[in-house]
């Protein structure tokens, strides 16, 4: 299975715990980006219709709907990809 913030192989069940993460990026295994669940066209960015709302969808919780999703990927890129883009959009030109 992969992470889905580094894209990097993981072992892991179906049923990753809690406190379990990406040993390469150090993301959480267990939060709703990681998550067969996770639509963020769906009410809540979740499509289990029971599960409780989780504000922080990158970060570790207790959702007993969580199952681990082998085909996750996150949408966007890594913050400082992101900002490198951005200063090269605003740099000042003489």
């Amino acid at each position: 299975m992969k992470c889905a913030f580094c894209q990097t192989d993981v072992s892991v069940s179906e049923r990753a715990g809690r406190r379990d993460s990406c040993p390469h990026c150090g993301g959480d295994l267990h939060c709703c980006y990681q998550c067969h669940f996770y639509d963020e066209q769906a009410h809540h960015e979740c499509r289990e219709p029971q599960a409780d709302w989780v504000k922080e969808k990158d970060q570790a919780n207790f959702c007993d709907y969580f199952r681990f999703d082998p085909q996750r990927v996150v949408k966007g890129e890594n913050k400082e990809a992101a900002k490198a883009k951005l200063e090269a959009l605003f740099k000042k030109t003489k």
